[in-house]
């Protein structure tokens, strides 16, 4: 397989990468050839992303191809900007944690896009770019006049990537989409929660983060392709979709069995035990994925004894057998505190662990040993941190590290370094509230 950034360097210095768009204008379908051979940062350094998205799922997709090395263009409207800016508490003075998670290493500008000016810029910017990224309600940008057919007029090349609730089509495509509405149609509340208690809901936004992590594939797939095809795409994403695939092995036992998912809480339907236990003075998580494993931890219990048992032997009898081997395993479990477990299962080829809390897990040695905590210093929040990305690459360890944006503060550079504005055409656009400063 050709190596991508090798392929995608010559590429774009090919005869084949230019297009004629609106009669005589010529592009590349890439960013600049100089942005391209002076790659450093990573390896998306030199593709760029036109980011209309807001909210979670698109911005926690383009923050990581920033982290990957693109250069992302956060586009929000003047009047207030992306609604997570004010989604809080926590604040860190008047910049909201939930914004500053998900929006690290991009420039911001402030543009209205209703405005013919605006619309201008938003053309010129398209031209620029290798991708456009939205997540507004399917029809929306086409009636602005940015809809995929349009723009790829513009630049044919271009990776268009939509992110609705419900998909471009259909009965309910649209819904607004939010993560706890497609949670439930799409099934993942059904299964989620105690027994025979409440339904809960999970503790992050897992169907929004995830539809952004399938479009991120789905873009990276498409810039790849065009290396060969010299055509860009139109990717629909839905968190509907989403959140169906994602059911996966839990999705293909009701497909093929016609039988309903039931809620376990924290054990599975097919392995036993895999589940909480109560200690003498907490919690702890046991895992037991086949049978030497069950060997091992029915040995250090003190049970020996139990897992040649024919009731408990193989998984699929400590299945049927499920209630029986939890009592067991629960009142030996909480004739110790978690910390004498802790000693026992040194070194016993026991998977355990403590259940830590969100401010233990990114305190710990590991979180600490994978650098998982980024820090920015912020022009109005000061000091602020958030978890870092979830891969290293080679021995570049956070490519990018530049803090979230403030509302429109790399709006005159844009303007003027990328797009060519002078300085009286940005002047008038600030005047004509078409831009924020």
């Amino acid at each position: 397989m050709k190596n991508f950034r090798f392929s995608l360097y010559h590429y774009l210095r090919s005869s084949q990468c230019q297009v004629s768009c609106h009669g005589t204008r010529q592009r590349l379908f890439s960013a600049s050839q100089e942005n391209i051979a002076e790659s450093k940062k990573g390896p998306l350094d030199g593709i760029r992303i036109c980011d209309m998205s807001r909210v979670l799922t698109g911005p926690y997709c383009t923050m990581i191809l920033g982290d990957m090395g693109a250069d992302v263009i956060k586009i929000e409207r003047p009047d207030g900007g992306d609604e997570t800016r004010g989604w809080g508490p926590p604040f860190v003075e008047s910049e909201s944690c939930y914004f500053l998670s998900i929006n690290r290493n991009k420039k911001g500008i402030c543009v209205d896009v209703k405005h013919e000016k605006g619309k201008e810029i938003l053309y010129n910017l398209v031209e620029k770019s290798d991708v456009f990224i939205e997540n507004f309600v399917p029809g929306k940008m086409s009636e602005l006049g940015f809809g995929y057919e349009d723009l790829k007029q513009i630049n044919p090349g271009l990776v268009y990537a939509s992110i609705s609730g419900f998909g471009s089509h259909g009965p309910d495509h649209k819904k607004p989409g939010y993560d706890l509405i497609a949670s439930a149609m799409g099934g993942l509340l059904s299964i989620t929660g105690q027994k025979d208690g409440e339904i809960c809901r999970p503790g992050i936004a897992i169907t929004d983060i995830m539809t952004g992590m399938f479009t991120l594939n789905a873009i990276i797939a498409a810039l790849y392709e065009r290396i060969e095809s010299g055509c860009g795409k139109m990717i629909d994403a839905s968190l509907f979709q989403t959140q169906l695939a994602m059911l996966s092995y839990v999705g293909a036992g009701v497909l093929n069995s016609n039988i309903d998912a039931a809620r376990y809480g924290t054990a599975h339907p097919s392995i036993v035990p895999y589940q909480i236990f109560d200690t003498l003075d907490g919690k702890i998580v046991l895992v037991v994925a086949n049978d030497v494993e069950f060997n091992n931890i029915c040995k250090v219990l003190g049970i020996a004894e139990i897992s040649s048992n024919e009731q408990f032997s193989i998984n699929e009898k400590r299945i049927e057998n499920r209630e029986e081997l939890i009592l067991i395993l629960q009142n030996i479990l909480q004739s110790k505190t978690t910390n004498e477990w802790s000693d026992l299962f040194e070194g016993r080829e026991i998977n355990w662990s403590r259940i830590n809390n969100v401010k233990q897990a990114f305190d710990s040695p590991l979180a600490q040993d994978l650098n998982m905590i980024q820090t920015f210093q912020h022009p109005t929040a000061g000091k602020i941190k958030v978890p870092g990305p979830a891969m290293n690459y080679g021995n570049n360890y956070n490519i990018n590290n530049t803090p979230p944006p403030l509302l429109g503060e790399h709006t005159c550079e844009i303007l003027k370094n990328l797009l060519n504005y002078t300085e009286e055409e940005i002047r008038t656009l600030v005047e004509l509230n078409v831009v924020n400063e």
